[in-house]
């Protein structure tokens, strides 16, 4: 992987989700990177949601993860958050990546890469 024309974004992306506490997203993390679902996660404690939800404002502590994937990979990380995520609606936002350091977005690229079955 090369760094992407002018104008063009790499095959990256950056993906955001939210969850209600530390172990449920370190479980989470844990399964899409052993799954090649991801690179890596990062995970932030200290995060206060404030959303709308079923005509009322809430708010709750949550955890952040930062997940780096491929666009390939994305949908197979969908559907195994939905599978694994606790809440009705789980936040899945998808960021593409418009450069960086290529050795780097070629390590993403190499770690999510199906090797077999997975």
């Amino acid at each position: 992987m090369s760094h992407p024309p002018d104008g063009a974004v790499s095959d990256a992306l950056v993906v955001l989700l939210t969850g209600p506490d530390r172990d449920t997203m370190e479980r989470l993390a844990r399964t899409l990177v052993e799954e090649r679902l991801a690179a890596c996660v990062n995970l932030l404690d200290g995060l206060r949601s404030i959303y709308r939800w079923e005509g009322s404002v809430e708010q709750a502590d949550e955890v952040l993860a930062i997940v780096k994937t491929t666009r390939d990979r994305l949908g197979a990380l969908e559907r195994r958050v939905r599978e694994l995520h606790p809440y009705d609606v789980p936040e899945i936002i998808a960021l593409p990546v418009e450069g960086g350091s290529e050795a780097y977005l070629d390590w993403v690229s190499e770690s999510v890469r199906s090797s077999g079955g997975a």
